[in-house]
């Protein structure tokens, strides 16, 4: 556990050396290195967010700190507990408190840390966020809360709505990880079956003003998808939800189904919406997202010499189509200098998923790498890591690979299994950071050589 008011960490790279073989691949590991640091919530909360002469100014807003009685911090994520070692850092004694629940644990002063966990919700998920549920029912119109909302809340943040169980949470959670629905669409069905998500936590802190700090992990930073937007309105609906699961054959308990078809036929409120008066006193800040890493991942490499071409912050998609879309870009580049010509660093963001027919081990990254490495005969390498540390069921950030190495019939194999961290292992490709202290999804490099 790092100490509240330490300096933001560098990303360690587990066995770098080992995977640094090369120059090329040396300055791949150096942009992902650059990319999740950036994004490190010290980093971004240090520029963004001051306190001057009593006021709190949030990039251009400003809050005037003296009308309020308490102020809190109270939200959730994989990087929350590090927003909140930032904010104490700011407000010092001027703030009064709060609760954060995350699975990446930081020794805080005045605010408590609650475990939960992430991908799948928890015993002690749920009972963590009970308690920053009563701490949020506690605030009043004197009250200043700064929100703390960044990527993995929608399953730390667990709060099973009336009818429904923690059992059902995670069965249902589990299938739609594996169904190959985008997260907008994993969440819409998450937000009907929870009574934190979809605005409710917002309903929880009316009449509170709110200043909410978001890390996004989300493509297009939709803020209701986001941790699945506790406190914003709410854009989907029931039947959004129901529409989900038969669109993706998706099984899930019968209780779960019974409540979104309750709730599609009128015999359950929906999740508070846009011009809700709750929403008044909400104010919303995005400080950092997946272009935050790659303009940081650019410039290391501009540094190397290299031209950076970042083709997206937004690409989505099955892992292994991009893997070799992204292969045949770098094909195209070595081939005729178009889009750009080497030495260049391909980067792009945005968050892919996997189809999963297996029963293997391995992530969204690790599948993008080993697909693109096997597409391209160039000499390139391929690196790709979920910036959280945490990519699919794997225990690995991502991956890294040269294109054009000498493949088994593993490798397809591998991929067609979806146990590709095995495969990966064997070869000493993985990326092993551990938790980062960040989640602005995933960062994609390819070094292109002249």
């Amino acid at each position: 556990m790092t100490d509240a008011g330490s300096p933001a960490p560098n990303t360690e790279i587990r066995d770098r050396d080992s995977l640094a073989t090369s120059p090329t691949r040396d300055l791949a590991l150096s942009c992902l290195e650059a990319g999740i640091d950036a994004a490190h919530p010290e980093r971004v909360i240090r520029d963004a967010v001051v306190v001057e002469d009593g006021r709190l100014q949030v990039a251009d807003a400003t809050y005037d700190l003296y009308p309020f009685r308490r102020i809190l911090v109270l939200g959730g994520g994989n990087a929350a507990a590090h927003v909140a070692t930032a904010i104490e850092s700011v407000l010092g004694d001027r703030l009064d408190g709060g609760v954060v629940v995350t699975d990446d644990p930081v020794s805080l002063e005045s605010v408590t840390v609650l475990p939960g966990d992430h991908p799948v919700p928890s015993q002690q998920g749920v009972e963590s966020t009970e308690q920053l549920l009563e701490t949020a029912r506690e605030v009043d119109e004197d009250t200043l809360v700064v929100g703390v909302i960044t990527g993995g809340g929608s399953a730390l943040m667990a709060a099973p709505a009336p009818g429904l169980s923690l059992a059902d949470l995670r069965e249902t959670t589990d299938a739609l990880l594996r169904s190959g629905a985008t997260i907008h669409e994993i969440n819409a069905v998450r937000k009907h079956c929870s009574a934190i998500k979809g605005g409710q936590l917002a309903d929880a802190l009316a009449p509170a003003t709110v200043v909410s700090l978001v890390l996004s992990d989300v493509v297009g930073n939709d803020l209701d998808v986001i941790a699945s937007g506790p406190m914003v309105p709410d854009r989907s609906s029931f039947a959004d939800a129901l529409a989900v699961l038969d669109t993706y054959d998706v099984t899930v308990p019968e209780s779960v189904r019974d409540r979104l078809e309750a709730g599609a036929d009128g015999r359950i409120a929906e999740t508070p919406t846009a011009g809700d008066s709750i929403f008044d006193g909400v104010n919303t800040h995005v400080l950092a997202d997946g272009f935050t890493a790659l303009e940081a991942a650019a410039a290391t490499a501009a540094e190397a010499g290299y031209d950076p071409l970042i083709l997206s912050s937004r690409l989505e998609g099955e892992s292994r189509d991009l893997g070799s879309t992204h292969a045949a870009i770098v094909d195209e580049m070595q081939a005729t200098g178009h889009p750009v010509d080497p030495p260049a660093v391909l980067l792009s963001g945005g968050e892919t998923t996997v189809s999963v027919t297996g029963d293997g081990h391995g992530g969204p990254n690790q599948e993008f790498a080993l697909s693109a490495a096997l597409s391209t005969d160039a000499d390139a390498v391929v690196a790709a890591v979920d910036t959280d540390g945490i990519d699919g069921n794997s225990a690995a950030a991502g991956a890294i690979l040269d294109g054009g190495a000498d493949f088994d019939q593993r490798a397809k194999r591998a991929l067609a299994d979806n146990d590709v961290t095995p495969y990966l292992d064997e070869r000493s490709s993985l990326v092993v950071t551990g938790p980062t202290g960040t989640n602005v999804n995933d960062l994609r490099v390819l070094v292109v050589p002249r």
